[in-house]
C-alpha cells in the first residue's frame, strides 16, 4: 500500500502513549491500534485534526506516500492521454 502511516513513530518522539492519545482524541484504543498499524481503510479528516492536535504535528508526519511502481495509475493516465 502506498500510504505508510507512521503515527507510532509520531507518538514515540513526543513519548506519549496509546492510552493517553486515545483519551486525548476521544478515540477507543482498539481503533486507534487500527489506525496506527495501518490497517485502517480510511481517516476522518476531524480524526486526523485532532491527532495532529494532540501531537503538535502536521498531516504529513503521519502520513506518507510511497511511489509504487506496481500501483501504475499515472502510466495508466498516461497511455490514455496519448491515445
Amino acid at each position: 500500500m502506498p500510504i505508510i502511516v507512521n503515527l507510532d513513530v509520531a507518538m514515540a518522539k513526543r513519548r506519549i502513549s496509546s492510552g493517553e492519545l486515545a483519551a486525548a482524541i476521544g478515540l477507543s484504543q482498539a481503533n486507534l491500534s487500527i489506525l496506527k498499524t495501518g490497517k485502517a481503510k480510511a481517516i476522518r479528516f476531524s480524526t486526523l485534526e485532532a491527532v495532529c492536535d494532540a501531537l503538535g504535528c502536521q498531516p504529513g508526519e503521519i502520513l506518507e506516500y510511497i511511489e509504487n511502481p506496481e500501483f501504475g495509475i499515472r502510466d495508466k493516465i498516461r497511455a490514455e492521454n496519448d491515445l
